[in-house]
C-alpha cells in the first residue's frame, strides 16, 4: 500500500491505494470538520463503470447514423485512439465547413477536477476557441437569476454572491441573523478549487456564542444546524417575497424605516412605498395579506419586523432561493428590506447571499488569484442562458429574451461535452432526452459511464483527478494545494489535455494548443504566474520545487475582516455603485424599460407557476424541494460507498411529514412513486418532522435511470429528482433554472419489480 496527499472540491485527503485502487481516504489532519464525502473515493479507480478505451455508439460507427434515436439505447464498440481522434477531427471539420462554428455547442458545465490546469471546461473552451469558437452558455445553475439581477440593483463592485460580509465581521457585531433558505451546513462541505480546512461550522458556533440569534425561514427545519438553537419559521415554499413584503409593510406603516439611509444611498423608495400600501395595484401588503400566502402568522411577521429594526440585523438568503419561479425577486426584495433597516455597510448588518453554500463563502476576505489555463477568445457571439439547453436543441432559430435584449437559438449540429453531467444538472430529463436526439453528433470526455456518457455517439475515456498532477487553491483559506498523481491511468484513459492535444495535432494546431508545454511545464507556468501575483503584493513565495515537495503553500490572509459595501456607506459619492444612479436601485428604470411582465421595475410578489396556492395543487398536493445532497457533490461518485449507504433499497430518499405519510398509508422504508404531469420516479420513504406538512424533500444527484419501454418510459427507477422538475426560466430577465421546487403526488409503488441499473455500464460489443 502507498499513500499520497491530494485535494478535491470537498477536502484534502491522504489517499491510500493498493493495486492501483483506493482503499482509504484519510482526512487532512489540520481540517477541523472534514467531510465524509472522501469515502466515495474507495474503489473508484477500478470500478466497473470506468470507461477504459474510446467507444463509439454502434450505428454511429457502422452507418455514420446522425439520427440520435439510438442514444441511450444502443451498445458501444471500442476503437483505437488513432481512429477516435481521426473521427472527432473529421466531424469537427465537417460541421465547421457545412454549418459554421456556431453549430458547435461547447457544453462543459460541472465541477470536474479541483485542479486549475486539468479543468475540463477550460480545456474544452481553449481547444474550441482555437479552431474558430463555439456557441457557449452563460451564468450558472447555482444562481443564474442573481448573476443577472444584482448588477442592476447593487452594481458590479463586489462579488455579492460569493463574497458577502465575512463571519469575523459579524461575530460580536450582529445581534440577529435572519436566514431565508437557512444555513445548510451540508453544502459547506465543498468549495470550487479544493480546500483543506472546513471552517463554516466553527464560525457558525462562534457566532452563536457571541450572542447572535438565528432565525431559519425555510420549509425545511434541517436547513440550519440544530446546535444553532434557531427559531424555525416554516413558510410555504416559493413565498419568501410575500413574507418579506409583510415585514416591509410593517416597518414602513409604523414609520420604523431609516429614511436618511433611503434618501442618501437608494433610489426608488417612493415606488416601494406605493406598492406596499397598494397604491399601484390596490392590495396592501399587510402582515395579514402575507400570512395568507406564506403560512406564517401575521403576529409572527409583525414581531419579527419590529425585532429587526431594534437589533443589528443581517439578512441572508441562500443561493437556492434564485432557483424558483421569479427567482430574481427574492434577492431584490431582500436588498429592499435591508435598505429599509438602513444597516447596509455597517458591521454586523446589511444583506448577504450564500452563507454555507460553499465553505469559502463568508470565511475570509482573501483576494488570492490562482492562475489557470488561458482559454483564449471565442470569436462566436452566439450563446444561451445555461439552463436553456433543451429549448436550444428543440427550437433552433427561435427567439428568446435575456437581460433586456432579444436573441435567437442557434441550430446546433454537434455537442462536445467535457466535465459535467447534464442528465443530472438539467430539469425535466424526459424533455432533455428528446432534445438530445436532435444534434447530428454528440461527443463527451468522461471518466465513468454516467447517464450522459451512455447517451453520446463518441465517448473518450478521461483520467480521474487521482491519475494526474495539478494545482488547486482555496481563496477562503489563502492556500495553494499540490494535487499529486496517486495512481497511473486506468488502461487507455487520457487527460483532457492529452485528448485535445491529439485532436489538435490532426487539425494542424497542436503547437498552438500546447504552446510546447507538457503537464509539468504548464503547472510550473501557472505556479509562477500565481507566485508573481503574490510577490507583487509583498509576499515571499517558495520556488515550485519547494512548493511541490511541501504539498501546500500558505500566504497571509489579505483581510481577516471584510465588510461588504463599507466604502460605499462611508462615501457614496467617492465610491458610487455601477448602477445607473450610482446608488442601490430599489426601483430600476432600466429593468422597467424592458417591459417584462414577469420581472417589473421593482421587487414584487408574482405568483409561481407551481405552489401550494395554485389550482394545480389540487391534482399534485405536495410541494417537492430538491437541493444538494450531503453524501456526494452533485452527482459525482454517486456509486460510491457513502452515497450508496444513504439510499433506501438502492433508491434516493424522499422525506415526508408524518401527517402526509399517514394520509397515504406509507411507512418508513416503503418504495413510492413520486409523480406529476412531467414524469415519475421511485424513491424510498423517510418520515421526518424536519419538513413542514405538504412539503417533501429529495436530494439531487442520483444518476438518471429511466425504465425502458411501455407505459413506464418516463419512470426513473433510481430517484433522479430532475425527472419531474420543470424546465422553465425564472423570467425573461435571467432565464435561470427553476428546479428547486415543483408540485408532486406520492403513492405507494405497486408496479412490477424494477432493478436499478443506473450504476451498470452499457452493453459493449467486440470491435
Amino acid at each position: 500500500m502507498s499513500s499520497k496527499r491530494t485535494t478535491f472540491h470537498w477536502g484534502t485527503y491522504d489517499v491510500v491505494t493498493e493495486r492501483n485502487d483506493v482503499v482509504a481516504a484519510l482526512p487532512y489532519s489540520d481540517d477541523p470538520d472534514p467531510s465524509p464525502i472522501g469515502d466515495n473515493l474507495v474503489g473508484s479507480l477500478q470500478n466497473k463503470l470506468r470507461i477504459r478505451t474510446p467507444m463509439i455508439r454502434e450505428s454511429y460507427l457502422k452507418l455514420r447514423n446522425y439520427s440520435g434515436s439510438g442514444r441511450g439505447r444502443e451498445p458501444f464498440v471500442p476503437v483505437s485512439w488513432e481512429y477516435a481522434e481521426k473521427l472527432v477531427a473529421e466531424e469537427l471539420s465537417r460541421v465547421r465547413r457545412c454549418y459554421g462554428n456556431e453549430a458547435i455547442f461547447g457544453g462543459s458545465y460541472g465541477w470536474g477536477s479541483a485542479g486549475r490546469f486539468h479543468h475540463a471546461q477550460g480545456q474544452l473552451h481553449r481547444f474550441l476557441n482555437l479552431i474558430g469558437g463555439c456557441t457557449r452558455s452563460v451564468n450558472t445553475y447555482s444562481f443564474a437569476a442573481a448573476e443577472v439581477i444584482l448588477p442592476h440593483v447593487v452594481g458590479h463592485e463586489s462579488s455579492f454572491i460569493s463574497q458577502p460580509t465575512n463571519w469575523p465581521s459579524l461575530i460580536n457585531k450582529s445581534e440577529l441573523f435572519v436566514a431565508f433558505g437557512g444555513l445548510p451546513l451540508k453544502n459547506s462541505q465543498v468549495t470550487s478549487g479544493g480546500l483543506s480546512r472546513h471552517l463554516q461550522k466553527k464560525y457558525m458556533y462562534e457566532a452563536l456564542q457571541s450572542g447572535i440569534e438565528f432565525i431559519n425561514v425555510s420549509p425545511i427545519r434541517s436547513d440550519i444546524a440544530d446546535g444553532l438553537e434557531s427559531e424555525w419559521l416554516g413558510l410555504t415554499p416559493n413565498t419568501d417575497v410575500a413574507f418579506m413584503l409583510g415585514l416591509g409593510f410593517t416597518i414602513v406603516s409604523e414609520d420604523l424605516q431609516d429614511s436618511l439611509f433611503l434618501q442618501k444611498y437608494c433610489i426608488g423608495f417612493d415606488k416601494v412605498k406605493d406598492y406596499l400600501f397598494g397604491h399601484s395595484d390596490g392590495i396592501e401588503k399587510t402582515a395579514e395579506w402575507a400570512s395568507s400566502i406564506c403560512g406564517v402568522s401575521a403576529d409572527t411577521i409583525v414581531k419579527l419586523a419590529r425585532k429587526m429594526t431594534d437589533k443589528r440585523t443581517i439578512l441572508s438568503a441562500s443561493w437556492s432561493l434564485t432557483r424558483q419561479d421569479h427567482g430574481e425577486q427574492s434577492y431584490w426584495m431582500l436588498i429592499t428590506l435591508a435598505a429599509l433597516l438602513g444597516q447596509i455597510g455597517l458591521p454586523g448588518g446589511g444583506f448577504a447571499f450564500g452563507y454555507a453554500a460553499e465553505n469559502k463563502v463568508g470565511v475570509s476576505g482573501s483576494s488570492l488569484r490562482l492562475s489557470r489555463l488561458p482559454q483564449g477568445i471565442n470569436p462566436i457571439s452566439s450563446f444561451i442562458p445555461v439552463a436553456r439547453i433543451s429549448d436550444m436543441l428543440l427550437n433552433p432559430n427561435t427567439g428568446f429574451s435575456y437581460n433586456g435584449k432579444e436573441y435567437s437559438y442557434p441550430d446546433v449540429k454537434l455537442v462536445y461535452w467535457a466535465g459535467g453531467n447534464p442528465f443530472h444538472h438539467h430539469q425535466d430529463l424526459r424533455r432533455l432526452d428528446s432534445a438530445w436526439q436532435r444534434p447530428q453528433t454528440i461527443i463527451c470526455n468522461e471518466i465513468y459511464w454516467t447517464s450522459t456518457a451512455k447517451r453520446c455517439d463518441i465517448v473518450l475515456p478521461v483520467t480521474s483527478p487521482l491519475e494526474r498532477n495539478d494545482i488547486g487553491g482555496s481563496p477562503a483559506e489563502s492556500s495553494v494545494l499540490a494535487m499529486k498523481q496517486v495512481c497511473p491511468p486506468v488502461e487507455e484513459a487520457r487527460s483532457d489535455y492529452d485528448i485535445f492535444s491529439g485532436i489538435a495535432e490532426r487539425l494542424g494546431m497542436r503547437d498552438r494548443f500546447t504552446e510546447g508545454l507538457d503537464e509539468l511545464g504548464w503547472l510550473k507556468r501557472l505556479y509562477k504566474e500565481t507566485k508573481d501575483f503574490l510577490e507583487d503584493a509583498g509576499e515571499k513565495i517558495p520556488s515550485f520545487d519547494e512548493f511541490w515537495s511541501a504539498g501546500e503553500l500558505h500566504h497571509r490572509v489579505t483581510s481577516k475582516s471584510y465588510l461588504a459595501l463599507k466604502k460605499f456607506r462611508d462615501s457614496p459619492s467617492s465610491f458610487r455603485l455601477s448602477t445607473p444612479s450610482g446608488k442601490i436601485e430599489l426601483f430600476s428604470h432600466k429593468i422597467s424599460g424592458f417591459n417584462y411582465p414577469n420581472c417589473p421595475g421593482q421587487a414584487v410578489w408574482l405568483e409561481p407557476i407551481e405552489w401550494l396556492g395554485s389550482k394545480k395543487s389540487k391534482s399534485f398536493p405536495l410541494h417537492l424541494i430538491s437541493n444538494q445532497p450531503k453524501d456526494r457533490l452533485h452527482s459525482q461518485l454517486d456509486f460510491g460507498p457513502l452515497s450508496s449507504s444513504g439510499k433506501i433499497k438502492e433508491r434516493e430518499k424522499i422525506s415526508l411529514h408524518p401527517d402526509d405519510a399517514i394520509e397515504r398509508s406509507l411507512k418508513q422504508g416503503d418504495i413510492v412513486r413520486v409523480f406529476n404531469d412531467r414524469g415519475a420516479l421511485l424513491a424510498g420513504v423517510e418520515i421526518s418532522t424536519a419538513v413542514r406538512p405538504r412539503v417533501v424533500h429529495m436530494a439531487t444527484g442520483a444518476w438518471w435511470d429511466p425504465s425502458p419501454g411501455g407505459a413506464e418510459e418516463s419512470l426513473c427507477k433510481h430517484g433522479n429528482v430532475n425527472a419531474i422538475t420543470k424546465d422553465h426560466g425564472t423570467s425573461d430577465l435571467a432565464q435561470g433554472p427553476t428546479a428547486l421546487s415543483c408540485l408532486v403526488e406520492v403513492e405507494l409503488y405497486e408496479g412490477s419489480s424494477l432493478d436499478v441499473t443506473a450504476h451498470e455500464p452499457p452493453e459493449i460489443l467486440q470491435s
